[in-house]
């Protein structure tokens, strides 16, 4: 709704959010999970995080749920693109066919990109063991795999700085820091 009515106002707050994010680089849990995804070729990182994080640390196989800030999307052709620019030249910026374009991600009451969750659910299906990772895990349908993976004998560890509605049915629930407990943990 906000961008229908002001998208200007709207791409200045993503320029502002992709100037912070820039600055940012992996932390120790980032690249423990890039050690685990070389040693388990069956390892999928599920993410709700869009600030491509994961991806700068090396991780190959990120699912990202709710999309990624570093692309955009056209209002009107639909296409998409990578677009890393900080600042952006031009606000609100346009796709080449002169159609608005908008943040590559998921806004509140948006589903999710097409196809994303199944393969979200395939991958949490055949694995041994799920790690929940700093997440408030009250966001659905992210939160919805968690229970998914109880249910298909997964060990599921959780490691949040405070308990989430999760924290009493998952196998282990570490409260911390995730940069410092995750590269303990693997």
């Amino acid at each position: 709704e906000a961008f229908a009515r002001d998208p200007r106002l709207v791409w200045e707050w993503y320029n502002w959010r992709r100037e912070t994010i820039a600055k940012a680089a992996p932390n120790p849990a980032h690249l423990a999970l890039v050690k685990l995804e070389r040693a388990k070729p069956s390892f999928t990182l599920i993410t709700q995080n869009v600030d491509g994080l994961h991806n700068l640390a090396g991780s190959g196989r990120v699912l990202k749920l709710h999309g990624d800030i570093w692309r955009m999307r056209c209002t009107d052709c639909g296409s998409n693109w990578p677009d890393r620019r900080v600042p952006l030249p031009k606000l609100p910026p346009h796709c080449a066919c002169g159609g608005l374009a908008r943040p590559g991600v998921v806004w509140f009451g948006e589903p999710l990109p097409r196809g994303m969750m199944n393969e979200a659910e395939h991958a949490v299906a055949s694995s041994e063991v799920f790690l929940v990772i700093g997440t408030s895990a009250t966001v659905y349908p992210a939160a919805g795999l968690v229970p998914f993976a109880n249910q298909n004998g997964a060990v599921v560890i959780e490691i949040n700085l405070e308990p989430t509605p999760f924290s009493e049915s998952v196998d282990f629930a570490l409260e911390g820091p995730a940069g410092e407990l995750l590269p303990q943990l693997l």
